[in-house]
């Protein structure tokens, strides 16, 4: 399955149909580096971008709406000696670009891993998950591929993405159209990353969240970018089933007074935010440390103040 029909947009958000059409078009387009800057930022980020550097050998690894292939140009046969790609698009995976590791393709839903349980060390997932309509069933499935000891690395949009842009186009449709339609997608809240992660059954969670900041002539560059960039080249077009196709000239104009009035810069810039979430989560193992049993502690929080001196005492 791929997607939800229209009548149950409100369990279903996406249009995953769309999607799909969406990031195979995407994939064909030419100049793919032109929206590398996203996930170069993540990457770069060291969060979850650490297995690129990690000690550890990972010998079967899955890559969870991979795209063409971004993850893997970043990893090496001494960290990850296997890899399976997984993607919606097929067009994706046909022009993904070649690695130095054995890479197998498989076209499949992120919601739907068609995957055998406890078959791969590590997971990871960069900038895709925000386009599934259960995630918490997505995370399940991750959890139920890996391994015992196995490892989950993440990557996703946020809550506070685009917000700029959101409020000023909301505004201005309120003001000249009398009601607003979404134009860009909703993104989960970093509130419910580590209840969904550990709900799912992962443990060792760490959540962490971080934002990007673009800056731009106005809001006509901001949609020219995410058109030419974000958009075209990554397949993030809106898929809401209540999305709108269209905005009047006069709304625009609007919007972009409001932008401008509401965010813009000192320079007459103004800012588009990409809000990161960065999850690292494990599989079970007996193995694993243990948290110590409640109640068990030796130092309060009142000691806490007294670190430098107790850290002192200890060297002495």
């Amino acid at each position: 399955p791929t997607g939800a029909s229209p009548g149950s947009g409100a369990l279903n958000p996406f249009d995953r149909r769309l999607k799909r059409k969406q990031k195979n078009w995407a994939a064909l387009q030419a100049e793919p580096a032109k929206c590398d800057y996203l996930r170069e930022e993540v990457r770069g980020s060291g969060r979850p971008g650490g297995i690129t550097s990690s000690a550890a050998t990972f010998p079967l690894a899955l890559d969870v709406g991979s795209g063409r292939g971004y993850i893997a140009q970043h990893l090496t046969k001494e960290t990850v000696e296997k890899l399976v790609q997984v993607d919606i698009a097929e067009n994706a995976l046909k022009n993904a670009t070649e690695s130095e590791i054995p890479t197998v393709r498989v076209v499949a839903d992120e919601e739907f891993l068609p995957f055998k349980e406890d078959t791969f060390d590590l997971v990871v997932s960069s900038l895709s998950l925000h386009w599934v309509n259960d995630l918490p069933k997505v995370f399940r499935e991750i959890h139920q591929v890996l391994k015992p000891d196995g490892v989950f690395i993440g990557a996703m949009f946020g809550g506070d993405t685009l917000y700029e842009l959101r409020c000023s186009l909301q505004l201005a449709e309120l003001e000249r159209e009398g009601g607003f339609s979404p134009h860009v997608s909703p993104f989960t809240a970093v509130a419910d990353l580590g209840h969904l992660l550990s709900r799912a059954g992962f443990n060792t969670l760490t959540v962490d969240t971080d934002e990007i900041q673009v800056n731009y002539p106005g809001l006509f560059e901001v949609m020219e970018d995410l058109q030419g960039k974000y958009i075209l080249c990554m397949g993030e077009s809106n898929c809401s089933w209540n999305r709108k196709p269209l905005l009047h000239r006069e709304t625009m104009l609007a919007a972009a007074a409001i932008y401008q009035e509401m965010y813009g810069n000192s320079d007459g810039s103004v800012p588009a935010t990409f809000q990161i979430y960065y999850m690292i989560g494990w599989k079970y193992h007996e193995s694993q440390a243990k948290p110590a049993q409640r109640g068990s502690a030796t130092v309060s929080f009142g000691d806490l103040a007294k670190i430098e001196g107790l850290l002192k005492k200890g060297k002495k």
